[in-house]
């Protein structure tokens, strides 16, 4: 089967993309203009139909380093985003929260739409927020995002080794018991295997990658990638350039101790969440009555501000020096696939993914510039061998058959109807 027809006929299933955020950033979370191409964003309906995208866990990120209440509002907002494309194009997308509405919706020629919030914080350590998300819609739920919260352990936290507590224990059993899928992108490694011994259900990576082709926080180990196996969960394998190529991991190690060596170190430590409600380079949602264009101005304002204002003169030149004779490097398709074929070897050919993080991330793999080019990745993997039954896999079938355990184990499933 060729990719094209391939891609026809099995919904390609990304797990992971920023568009809500990018629109809240960008456009004051007008859905406006979607159905055009909009070269600011990486996402639009004319490059998801060029890249057969079939099925699309949109995240309703905020930042993990604001006030717990804040982000309860903050993914509200992120969620009714959603809600709202769907609304405003209903020829093109339908929500699912069921792997036969995923089906169903793909076979009407439509995006499958669900959701999934990227962080745990979002919940402030609320069961009731936690199955309230759920009747909303929301399919999984990241365990933490960057910063540690009270009962589960970051990559990029300050407790790598703690794991889960009895609270983060029983928020993965409450979200077994409604039919949430436990997503482990973001966690420490404690974090993983404790969830993995915790949960009931399948588990996702609904963006990260394998460590032991680039050595960061965000990647799975190989043990882990055993275990995952053992659970029947799948890794979605990412393409942001800072996770997927070596050079471009030690390039932002070596900028970030150049930075603290010039006295330019973050003003708010990764791990140690802030005291305001809103962190000050998050973009700001539309005010009641407020327009479009004032609530632009204000963001084009807030994120055009210099993080290292006031710092010397004589540090920011030198960083600057340094950027210059250190230029980033860049990743290409071809990182991606390694990334792959990793995966495959160390966990099997049921247990992959794909896991964009489009219009998350800054900077892209060359060859994967926007969601239009996932039949690129497709087509190489095909020239590398990989069999029809193998891509179908990899697309959407392994991810599907995730839903459709989670859903087998939930005890009280809380869904609306799509």
């Amino acid at each position: 089967m060729q990719v094209p027809g391939l891609l026809d006929a099995t919904p390609l299933i990304d797990g992971h993309n920023d568009l809500p955020a990018a629109l809240r950033e960008k456009a004051g979370y007008s859905v406006a203009r979607l159905d055009v191409e909009r070269p600011e964003l990486h996402t639009d309906i004319v490059k998801l139909r060029q890249g057969k995208v079939g099925g699309q866990f949109w995240s309703v990120w905020v930042p993990s380093d604001i006030s717990e209440d804040a982000a309860v509002v903050a993914t509200l907002e992120q969620v009714d985003a959603v809600h709202r494309i769907v609304a405003a194009y209903p020829d093109t997308f339908g929500l699912a929260c069921t792997a036969d509405d995923v089906e169903r919706v793909f076979g009407s020629g439509r995006i499958a739409s669900l959701i999934g919030i990227e962080g745990g914080h979002s919940i402030a350590e609320s069961l009731g927020a936690l199955r309230m998300f759920g009747r909303l819609g929301v399919r999984y739920m990241t365990l933490t995002h960057n910063d540690d919260t009270s009962w589960a352990a970051s990559a990029t936290g300050v407790r790598q080794s703690t794991g889960l507590n009895e609270a983060g224990r029983a928020i993965v059993t409450e979200m077994n018991r409604i039919g949430m899928i436990v997503d482990l992108s973001h966690t420490a490694e404690s974090t993983q295997l404790d969830a993995l011994a915790t949960t009931s259900a399948p588990v996702i990576f609904s963006h990260s990658s394998a460590r032991a082709v680039a050595d960061h926080p965000r990647n799975v180990s190989d043990a882990v990638l055993a275990e995952l196996a053992g659970n029947g969960g799948v890794v979605q394998i990412t393409f942001v350039p800072g996770f997927i190529s070596q050079p471009c991991v030690d390039w932002r190690r070596e900028m970030l101790a150049k930075r603290v060596e010039l006295g330019l170190d973050p003003h708010t430590p990764q791990g140690h969440p802030g005291s305001s409600a809103l962190r000050s380079d998050f973009a700001v949602a539309p005010k009641p009555g407020e327009s479009l264009e004032s609530v632009r101005r204000r963001n084009d304002e807030l994120l055009a501000a210099d993080e290292d204002e006031g710092k010397p003169a004589e540090a920011r030149a030198a960083l600057n020096s340094w950027i210059e004779e250190n230029p980033r490097p860049e990743a290409d398709l071809s990182d991606v696939v390694s990334h792959l074929e990793h995966a495959r070897e160390a966990a099997g050919i049921d247990h992959i993914g794909i896991g964009g993080d489009y219009d998350g991330t800054s900077t892209l793999p060359i060859g994967l510039e926007n969601v239009s080019r996932y039949p690129a990745l497709f087509s190489e993997l095909a020239s590398r061998g990989w069999s029809g039954a193998d891509l179908q896999k990899l697309a959407g079938r392994n991810v599907l058959r995730v839903m459709r355990a989670v859903e087998h184990a939930a005890h009280e499933p809380l869904w609306p109807e799509c």
